[in-house]
């Protein structure tokens, strides 16, 4: 729809059907559905900017605070967990209320946070506002991929807006640790968290003509959402503080409370009349694949960036330019792999284009095991690279499998799923390999390379066996 109303408009009036798709954009789209798109994979590429360009800044914000190393891992996993927290309920949200009004909503917060994230004064002020941050991410995300299906209702345009969405994010991952370095060496770490006002603002403007969003009936599944934070919060926490301090009372407290609300999550959501993640969906294999392998990608690529942007710096002196640099072929691969994936798809079948991407991404992770100090950076950076090409390949495949194997009234519930696996993922990552260098860097590095690497592997085998050949 076109017209000049305000963002209040755009995000919060009754919405139903899809309308105002006259006229014609840039490259032959509809303008509603161009627009839809454009802002869709904007906030998608801010939101996951902030993983990845935060990662390099992490040393930097340390200095500046005098942090430790568990006070930057809560920097950087208090947006992921809240992240993946929430967004199971984000998807009935975007369901219930509408895509444009939810991702409007998202928006909002997410840049007022991270006006705050770039003007905190404390460590401890920079964390919170990173949960704010987070909470409005876990919004934004499945009603971004809603918003996509509902202006391309066509399997083969949506494809390809779905493929330029993962090109977005995986661009924002790959090129995050570049932008993270350049900004915090020109200017300051809070430059990294700035920049995503101006995109943000350029994202509401764009959403203003996106046709409205229908509404499907969801309800909210509070005994599934409170059970879901507590699980995640505590298991973080009891990772994290054990890794530093040992097993202590409160880890060993934090680690029963995340047994006990784990449990208390699948009973819920087994016995709820609403479920917000409806069990039933794990008896689809076009489901638990995704699931599967959006986990592993994202622990192998998150918990790398991680791992590799405290290695550069800390371990071998380099800026956050030059560690940020050492990102540059990984991003360079990104993009073209990421839309070369849906056509991999037509031509040789889900199963062979998913397998292959995550025998790619084990291969760059057991290739950095023979990283160390002294290895040249020109030899880093390109055994780096197949972490980038198996990811970029792997993402657009399973975002459309997962899309496709659902009903439509159930798209922001998909979205939401798979996109909780994969920050879950990288918080856990965050978590478990900080933990392990917290014995010894170079060690602690190497096992938590292996680590993900042997779990990309044991996926890429139960995506073979469970995805047909074609």
């Amino acid at each position: 729809m076109h017209g000049t109303r305000s963002v209040a408009d755009a995000g919060g009036e009754a919405e139903s059907g899809v309308q105002g798709q006259k006229g014609r954009g840039a490259a032959g789209l509809p303008s509603s559905a161009g627009a839809a798109l454009t802002a869709a994979v904007l906030g998608f590429f801010v939101i996951t900017l902030d993983v990845s360009g935060v990662n390099v800044a992490l040393p930097a914000i340390g200095h500046a605070f005098g942090g430790s190393l568990a006070g930057l891992q809560w920097v950087a996993d208090s947006y992921t967990l809240m992240f993946a927290a929430l967004m199971l309920s984000a998807g009935a949200l975007s369901d219930a209320v509408g895509a444009r009004r939810a991702y409007a909503w998202g928006l909002g917060v997410f840049t007022l946070a991270s006006l705050a994230c770039g003007a905190a004064p404390t460590l401890g002020a920079l964390t919170a506002a990173r949960v704010v941050q987070g909470s409005a991410a876990a919004v934004m995300v499945p009603a971004s991929l809603a918003l996509i299906r509902q202006a391309f209702p066509e399997p083969a345009a949506r494809a390809r807006g779905v493929a330029l969405w993962t090109v977005g994010g995986a661009v924002a991952i790959a090129a995050g640790p570049v932008l993270g370095g350049l900004l915090t060496t020109a200017w300051t770490w809070r430059a990294v968290f700035c920049l995503n006002v101006p995109a943000g603002t350029a994202a509401l403007a764009l959403l203003l003509r996106a046709a409205r969003s229908p509404r499907h009936r969801a309800a909210f599944d509070l005994p599934g959402q409170l059970t879901a934070v507590l699980a995640l919060a505590a298991l973080t926490f009891a990772v994290i503080e054990g890794g530093h301090g040992g097993l202590t009372g409160t880890v060993a407290v934090a680690a029963g409370v995340a047994v006990l609300s784990g449990a208390g999550f699948v009973a819920a959501e087994a016995r709820g009349r609403a479920p917000m993640l409806p069990l039933e969906l794990f008896r689809q294999r076009g489901v638990v694949v995704p699931v599967l392998a959006g986990f592993a990608v994202n622990t192998a690529f998150y918990g790398g960036v991680f791992v590799l942007g405290l290695f550069f710096q800390e371990q071998r002196g380099q800026s956050a330019l030059s560690a940020g640099l050492m990102f540059v072929p990984v991003a360079v691969v990104t993009t073209p792999f990421n839309y070369f994936s849906p056509r991999a798809v037509s031509r040789f079948g889900a199963r062979a284009v998913v397998v292959s991407g995550l025998l790619i991404c084990a291969l760059g992770c057991a290739e950095l095991l023979a990283v160390g100090t002294g290895t040249p950076g020109w030899a880093v950076a390109l055994l780096m690279i197949p972490l980038g090409v198996g990811g970029s390949l792997a993402m657009p495949a399973l975002t459309s499998l997962m899309l496709n194997s659902l009903a439509p009234e159930r798209a922001g519930t998909a979205a939401a799923l798979l996109n909780t696996a994969r920050q879950t993922g990288g918080a856990l990552a965050i978590a478990v390999f900080g933990a392990l260098l917290a014995g010894g860097f170079m060690a602690g590095m190497r096992e938590s390379l292996a680590l993900a690497g042997a779990l990309v592997v044991a996926v890429a085998v139960g995506a073979a066996a469970l995805l047909p050949r074609r």
